[in-house]
């Protein structure tokens, strides 16, 4: 006898609250905006005050980044759209990719941190602005490796047998602080580019 997604969710007990926990998520993204703004307000009025930017030429390789991790939202976002449509096949294999994305990212900021550290450009430095660099990109690579634990959660949950409504909260949880981590690189990348 085939049962139907609405059956399944009922017979798994489908009095499923996110509301709280899609709060708490919010909260995070808002607290993180703070964090980084707080930041970036640091870097301009050090800049201001001192005449100078990092005046560093920023390697490439943080292009090579910012291509991945829009590579990696798009993958989350058909995962997404892959769940909607019933295509769980779909979804599993834009996850997977996500999460390949998101880890080659990561390889790629420490790779960007070692090109920094071998033209001069320590963390610990007289210049205030090019730790800036270092901390910044440093605290959104903790963004990631949190990221990439959620996204994973959704994909154990692509797995599992849950209900429909459970599986689509996980995908909509990794989405928003997916899409929130991309987002903010971007801005965080363009903001260095520009005050060099």
């Amino acid at each position: 006898m085939v049962h139907t997604l609405k059956e399944q969710d009922l017979k798994m007990g489908t009095e499923f609250n996110a509301k709280p926990k899609k709060f708490v998520l919010w909260l995070f993204v808002v607290s993180s905006t703070i964090m980084f703004g707080g930041w970036t307000s640091y870097y301009i009025v050090f800049s201001a005050s001192k005449g100078k930017g990092h005046g560093l030429v920023l390697p490439d390789v943080f292009i090579y980044s910012t291509a991945v991790l829009v590579a990696s939202s798009i993958c989350l976002f058909l995962a997404s759209r892959a769940l909607k449509v019933g295509n769980t096949g779909s979804q599993k294999l834009f996850l997977w990719a996500t999460m390949a994305l998101g880890c080659v990212f990561a390889y790629l900021q420490f790779d960007a941190w070692s090109v920094l550290f071998h033209t001069g450009a320590a963390m610990v430095n007289n210049n205030a602005a090019i730790s800036m660099i270092y901390i910044v990109s440093g605290f959104h690579l903790l963004h990631i490796f949190a990221g990439l634990c959620i996204v994973l959660n959704a994909l154990i949950g692509a797995y599992k047998e849950m209900s429909l409504e459970q599986r689509k909260y996980r995908m909509e949880i990794a989405s928003i602080f997916w899409h929130f981590i991309d987002i903010l690189w971007i801005y965080l990348y363009v903001f260095l580019l520009l005050n060099s």
